[in-house]
């Protein structure tokens, strides 16, 4: 499962290098259009904009994958392995239910704008902008259902128990 995690966050920083040099070209197309040819690109910045929040979510999967979230671990340091164990339980689970209503909340604004077409592109507002967040909630909880389970089946060390890594650690 591991192997297959990481792959797909391969497959995710692929992805997110497509987002940003696509969000370059467009605005900068746009920019150039805009001041020599006074046109531009009329979804230019709709669809920069949507490639922004696509990114921001990919890579938001990637970071938790790699738990290279911003947090603070000077509790949990000083806790024996039990006490650290409980943390992490305890902290799993309320990422498990919050990113549940972030993925519930998502869902519902894919069907509700899944008719609603974007002003300039056209394009399905559910389906295109709001299933980011879908992707990200089923993402997350797959990434995180997968490390509690380790750590409660006893596969983890007693360092994984710590969720926190300093970015020196990332290789």
């Amino acid at each position: 499962m591991a192997k297959l995690l990481d792959f797909y966050c391969e497959v995710l920083k692929a992805a997110i290098a497509m987002c940003l040099a696509a969000m370059v070209v467009l605005v900068f197309s746009n920019v150039v259009l805009r001041y020599v040819f006074n046109s531009g690109i009329a979804i230019s910045e709709e669809l920069s904009r949507w490639l922004l929040v696509w990114l921001t979510f990919l890579g938001a999967i990637v970071a938790l994958r790699r738990h290279a979230h911003l947090g603070v671990d000077t509790l949990v340091r000083t806790l024996p392995p039990r006490g650290r164990f409980v943390c992490f339980v305890v902290s799993y689970l309320l990422m498990l239910y919050a990113d549940s209503l972030l993925t519930l909340g998502s869902w519902k604004q894919v069907v509700l704008t899944f008719g609603d077409a974007a002003p300039a592109s056209g394009i399905s507002v559910g389906l295109f902008f709001y299933s980011s967040g879908l992707v990200f909630g089923i993402s997350a909880a797959v990434i995180l259902a997968y490390d509690l389970s380790r750590v409660v089946t006893g596969a983890a060390t007693d360092e994984d128990l710590i969720a926190i890594k300093e970015s020196d650690e990332h290789t």
